[in-house]
């Protein structure tokens, strides 16, 4: 019998930042990159937070940090990366972290779509319970360092397609699927699944699950509401 989907953004929708923009900081705070390459990085994450175009920005942080990256070890990065896993995994929302509990617990198959760093996707997912993970691959070349290309970035970028990939692959069930996201790059992604949720929505997914009629979460430090 297939079981069921669970899908979940992780930034921004289970963990209470950006993973992406914390391996940048510590890789920075670290000297494995230099301050210089780091202000634009840290300029452009800023206007995505604030942006009404988040697909289109996350787009063009993915390739920013390719570009940081290249040349650097994936062993030394992957190492810093481990660290970040641990002292990060309990920052997380508390609606996504009790539901994440309540899905498993459910029998459902817990799939995280990210397009954060696929090696720092995989250990923070693991951590709180997640089957499957899915992130942005990062091509390494001679003595693994990083080439500043991105693997398969026309299917990764989108969440659809991947939730599709994932479906056959795992042989998985769209009956009783719930997915839950929080920018308008997860349309595509909630529109596959039986129950769709906004968490903590920017304003073009608000208005997209409300001609839905999905449920809107909103969490506020210790407070959580629908709207």
């Amino acid at each position: 019998m297939k079981r069921p989907v669970a899908v979940f953004d992780i930034d921004g929708t289970v963990y209470r930042s950006c993973l992406l923009a914390t391996l940048m900081k510590e890789l920075v705070a670290r000297e494995l990159i230099p301050k210089t390459s780091s202000a634009s990085f840290e300029g452009l994450m800023h206007e995505d937070l604030h942006a009404s175009d988040h697909a289109r920005l996350m787009k063009k942080a993915v390739r920013a940090f390719a570009q940081h990256a290249k040349g650097l070890s994936y062993g030394d990065v992957a190492d810093v990366a481990g660290e970040l896993i641990e002292r990060e995994q309990k920052n997380v929302f508390r609606y996504t972290r009790d539901l994440i509990k309540e899905l498993k617990e459910e029998g459902h198959f817990l799939l995280a779509i990210s397009h954060s760093p696929k090696f720092i996707v995989d250990g923070f997912a693991y951590e709180l319970g997640f089957d499957k993970s899915y992130g942005i691959f990062y091509e390494t070349g001679a003595a693994s360092r990083f080439t500043g290309e991105i693997e398969d970035e026309h299917i990764i970028m989108n969440k659809a397609s991947v939730l599709a990939r994932a479906l056959e692959k795992e042989n998985l069930s769209l009956n009783g699927s719930v997915g839950v996201g929080g920018w308008e790059s997860d349309v595509s992604m909630l529109d596959m699944v039986e129950d769709g949720i906004a968490f903590n929505p920017d304003s073009r997914l608000y208005r997209h699950a409300k001609s839905k009629l999905w449920k809107i979460v909103v969490e506020r430090k210790d407070v959580i509401y629908e709207l």
